[in-house]
């Protein structure tokens, strides 16, 4: 096993300028913003479910129970925590049919723009939904779900845009750490949600929604004047231009890769002799891609467990153990730090073996036995929080892998030339692909 050139004598850092660190950074933090407004309603399930029941307000002075009754949603917290998990479903079914459509219009329109209005109109609907609705005290489950969609639609032009600039920026070289590195993205907007919320729980679960709403918009506005979508735009060479004087040594991805060598040169997307003007590949055609469905399905199955943590485990810890909402959002996010750590090594082993496959599979195999452990978890604040960042490492890690480095490679395989016309609308589909499996699990857990 030969170690690979990028890792010598410091050669990653040598080749990014300033410009790479920036986009490496408002592409992170505007995904983590993102997160951070989803991460918020699963952490004040608690208290919203408290909210839409009569015993919520049957205690409190502020509001008089006959008010309270003519708007009440459920009369039991059964009914709301059930109604809670459809709007999870709602969001992720949305969600998924948003990122097929949100690569395809990412490719064609300016990635900035695209990200920009995601962020600012999505902040938006989460403000109307968590904060306007309990000021109003307008109670209205048609509302609630009609929110939901178009935040699932809207949020669901975050991954592909930024997935996209970040491999416009980044080749293939040292791939699977910077991006393993970068894919902490979501696990660092999760810890960040989850300290937003704990942090003003206690005046009510509007102000969390109202913080993180009013960060994404800041941050989406910071996106729309700050951020370079490709190196083209200030004058840098693109990294197709790079990579044509480097041996193409990694190709985790494609597992005939004879196949590659063998294929005939007229094969390609793309057709045009000229590399100048590429245009957008269809939707079928990146479908077609080697690679492409085979883990956009292991995909599905992957973020359906991934999200029934993401969604339900405050819920759980505090239903389960008793323990407070405050605390059982600070513990969650031990199952992010073990997936920012799992998705970092294990792209650096995947660079160094320069294959992705095995370390996916063998983490997959040892994440049976982390949910197992997990399960059985006793009411231990300290051991709970192991096993949970053990879990996360073997599922958070191979998650990230999959929606970042390898949704990359995908979309920049030979056969298309190199085209970034394809970034965003195989990023789409993977992701997509990935949702509708979490979607169709997250009614499960309650």
């Amino acid at each position: 096993m030969a170690w690979p050139n990028i890792f010598q004598r410091g050669a990653l850092l040598s080749q990014f300028s300033h410009h790479h660190v920036v986009v490496f950074l408002l592409t992170f933090f505007s995904y983590s913003l993102l997160h951070a407004s989803r991460k918020t309603f699963s952490n004040v399930k608690v208290s919203i479910s408290k909210q839409w029941t009569p015993s919520a307000f049957n205690k409190s002075i502020e509001l008089p129970v006959e008010i309270w009754s003519s708007n009440h949603l459920f009369p039991s917290a059964e009914e709301a925590t059930l109604f809670l998990g459809t709007l999870d479903t709602i969001f992720l079914f949305s969600y998924a049919v948003g990122l097929f459509i949100s690569g395809i219009v990412g490719d064609r329109l300016n990635l900035r723009w695209v990200l920009s209005f995601g962020m600012c109109s999505s902040a938006l609907v989460v403000f109307v939904f968590g904060t306007l609705t309990e000021w109003l005290h307008f109670y209205n489950k048609g509302l609630y779900c009609s929110l939901w969609i178009v935040n699932g639609l809207l949020q669901s032009s975050g991954w592909p845009c930024v997935v996209a600039v970040m491999g416009n920026w980044f080749g293939k070289a040292g791939r699977g750490v910077v991006f393993g590195l970068w894919s902490a993205c979501a696990s660092v907007g999760n810890i960040l949600g989850a300290c937003l919320a704990s942090s003003v729980l206690q005046y009510g679960y509007e102000y969390a929604f109202l913080v993180t709403a009013a960060v994404q918009f800041a941050g989406g506005i910071i996106i729309f004047f700050g951020l370079l979508v490709s190196p083209e735009e200030i004058g840098l060479p693109g990294i197709e231009a790079e990579e044509n004087f480097e041996d193409d040594s990694h190709r985790p991805l494609i597992s005939g890769a004879e196949n590659e060598d063998d294929a005939e040169p007229n094969y390609s997307i793309q057709e045009d002799k000229t590399i100048t003007q590429v245009k957008a590949i269809s939707f079928y055609q990146a479908c077609c891609l080697p690679g492409v469905i085979a883990y956009s399905l292991a995909y599905a199955c992957l973020k359906l467990v991934n999200y029934s943590f993401f969604f339900w485990l405050p819920f759980y810890l505090s239903n389960n153990f008793g323990w407070k909402e405050a605390e059982a959002d600070k513990l969650s996010i031990w199952y992010d730090v073990g997936g920012i750590i799992g998705g970092t090594l294990q792209g650096f082993i995947s660079d160094v073996l320069q294959k992705r496959a095995p370390v996916l599979a063998l983490s997959l195999l040892l994440a049976v036995g982390s949910l197992v452990g997990y399960s059985r978890s006793p009411n231990d604040k300290s051991i709970n929080a192991l096993l949970m960042a053990v879990t996360g490492f073997f599922i958070g890690g191979p998650s990230n892998m999959i929606s970042s480095a390898i949704s990359a490679d995908l979309g920049r395989q030979e056969l298309i030339q190199g085209s970034t016309e394809a970034l965003a609308t195989v990023t789409g589909i993977v992701d997509g692909t990935g949702s509708i499996g979490a979607a169709v699990g997250q009614i499960l857990p309650v």
